[in-house]
């Protein structure tokens, strides 16, 4: 896996206790029991360390882990 997700993988489990082992690309926010606020938090989070511009809009619980992955390494590519 990339960078990104590694660093996804970390974020979810410290900051939101969801067990890491739980943890798959294609698994949504819902499935892991993140309510709208969380996910909202996490985009927040993401915002701040990779300096990137996510949108509130996106940031919703059917959002899977990889579609978060592949939006901050886009946002990253086009920022750099």
């Amino acid at each position: 896996m990339s960078a990104v997700y590694d660093h996804l993988v970390t974020t979810l489990s410290g900051k939101f206790e969801v067990p890491a082992d739980t943890v798959r690309p294609d698994i949504s926010y819902d499935d892991l029991g993140l309510d709208s606020l969380a996910v909202m938090e996490l985009f927040l989070t993401l915002q701040e360390e990779w300096a990137i511009p996510l949108e509130d809009s996106e940031a919703v619980g059917t959002l899977t882990v990889q579609e978060t992955v592949d939006l901050v390494e886009k946002l990253k590519a086009e920022t750099s």
